[in-house]
């Protein structure tokens, strides 16, 4: 589950984690009194305003039809004001959101930290996440942070440094100093880095996340070590552990099919195809939309009604599919191994009737337990409804559907 940054800054915070202070807008007015509190609260005259949205690329994006930027540097009241009323219920794209962009429903009013000193301020790059090959946690991080990151990744590699944690001693001392040394710092930073990179691994341990990403960590002009910017995503299989992360939940910020999906307790993620997908098991489901590309066709979802597939979950599952206008035919893939076969069919057959005249034709292939009896009551439902017990058959199916 992803969440905005400033609600990944308050979580950075509650672990010790020195962060860019801000306030949190709605509208231009609660923009202006925000940029008020916050000259007031760091001194500083300028303000910062950035865009929140579950997109990266802020920095560089723009609102659709000006040249506002999602992340803008207000000089005076009166340009915070002006931002936030460029940005606030316009569209901001971004290299992540692709040409459609997000809507930009909430502003972060945040502290002017570039300012003069006695050395100049330096951004790095650092972000936690579980590296699968090593089954072990790693902290990512380079000398080169910013808004460039992606293309230091690409083109030089090799100023990037990990750093795994054994899961049975935690991060420690060591390798913290370790980390703020080969970022090549010294005195009070070094000493602050330490402290920063123990605090933000408690966070990312603590809340159960999949991944924090911290880009900039900043070393001021002045020498702290604090986040500019937080990019969390938290592990949806335990927040039941932390009711609270759970209410930081922005529906508005999801694709709303996909929101509807998890009401019914369906997996669910839309892709661009034209053959709709419907099938038990997420490996099941990766093959299935492999042999939909095979047919000729171009998946337009995945959807995994999981191991109990019933009338309820089948009808959530075809009104989902439905609601997208580029489906041109669906296909239900079904192993019963768990689940029986004619218990699916049955359920296809009931929603079918639920739902009344679906436009478009249905490939049913099931297999396993109770496969023949399966097929008998979807070919004698007298619906548009083509059985398939083997795979092959129901790839034939779709290719002649589209045709």
């Amino acid at each position: 589950m992803n969440i905005h940054e400033y609600q990944a800054k308050e979580i950075l915070q509650n672990y010790g984690v020195t962060v860019q202070t801000g306030i949190v807008a709605n509208t231009p007015d609660e923009a202006l009194e925000a940029a008020k509190q916050v000259q007031a609260n760091s001194g500083q005259s300028w303000v910062v305003i950035k865009s929140q949205i579950h997109a990266g690329g802020r920095g560089k994006g723009t609102i659709i039809g000006s040249e506002q930027h999602g992340v803008a540097l207000a000089k005076n009241l009166d340009q915070a004001k002006e931002i936030a009323k460029n940005l606030l219920g316009n569209t901001l794209v971004t290299i992540q959101t692709g040409p459609k962009g997000k809507v930009v429903n909430k502003i972060l009013v945040a502290e002017d930290v570039y300012y003069p000193g006695a050395s100049e301020p330096k951004e790095y790059y650092m972000s936690v996440l579980l590296d699968r090959q090593t089954s072990q946690n790693v902290i990512i991080y380079t000398t080169e942070g910013g808004m460039d990151i992606e293309e230091v990744a690409e083109h030089t590699p090799e100023k990037i440094y990990k750093e795994w944690i054994d899961p049975l001693t935690g991060l420690t001392g060591f390798q913290a100093r370790k980390i703020a040394y080969n970022l090549g710092l010294e005195g009070q930073a070094n000493k602050e880095m330490v402290k920063f990179v123990m605090a933000l691994y408690s966070a990312y341990v603590g809340t159960d996340s999949d991944m924090f990403e911290i880009n900039p960590v900043l070393k001021t002009s002045d020498d702290r070590i604090l986040a500019v910017d937080a990019k969390v995503s938290l592990d949806e299989n335990a927040l039941y552990r932390h009711k609270d992360l759970a209410e930081l939940r922005d529906e508005s910020e999801e694709d709303p099919t996909e929101v509807e999906a998890k009401k019914s307790n369906l997996n669910y993620v839309k892709l661009d195809g034209n053959v709709g997908c419907m099938v038990n098991g997420a490996g099941l489901a990766m093959a299935t939309m492999d042999i939909i590309k095979l047919s000729g066709g171009e998946p337009a979802n995945f959807l995994d009604v999981g191991g109990t597939a019933n009338a309820q979950t089948v009808e959530a599952g075809f009104r989902i599919i439905l609601s997208d206008p580029n489906v041109k035919a669906i296909l239900i893939n079904v192993f019963g191994g768990i689940v029986r076969c004619d218990r699916v069919a049955q359920g296809v057959v009931d929603a079918y009737k639920n739902i009344g005249n679906i436009p478009v034709p249905i490939i049913v292939r099931l297999q396993g337990t109770n496969a023949e009896e399966a097929k008998k009551l979807i070919d004698e439902s007298g619906l548009k409804v083509f059985s398939a017990i083997q795979l092959k058959e129901a790839a034939e199916l779709v290719k002649q559907v589209l045709s």
